[in-house]
């Protein structure tokens, strides 16, 4: 399995409707609603990278109210 976390930039007032939409997406781990530059993180994991770049495109960047993602692969050292 391949891991990333999404940070994500909502519109003012939107973090709690796009963590609720998020958390219904398949591959999502986790959702966390959190201060600072980014409003939410989400934990994500698919079976490829492929996989896991088509959930973050095609699924997890059209939920309402977010403005900018950027997506941090997760590594084992």
């Amino acid at each position: 399995m391949v891991q990333a976390y999404i940070l994500i930039q909502t519109e003012v007032g939107k973090a709690r409707d796009v963590a609720a939409a998020i958390e219904k997406i398949s591959g999502v781990v986790r959702v966390d609603a959190v201060t600072g530059p980014y409003d939410v993180v989400v934990l994500t994991e698919a079976h490829t990278v492929d996989e896991l770049g088509g959930l973050i495109v095609s699924k997890v960047q059209y939920v309402p109210g977010i403005t900018r993602t950027l997506t941090c692969s997760v590594v084992n050292l």
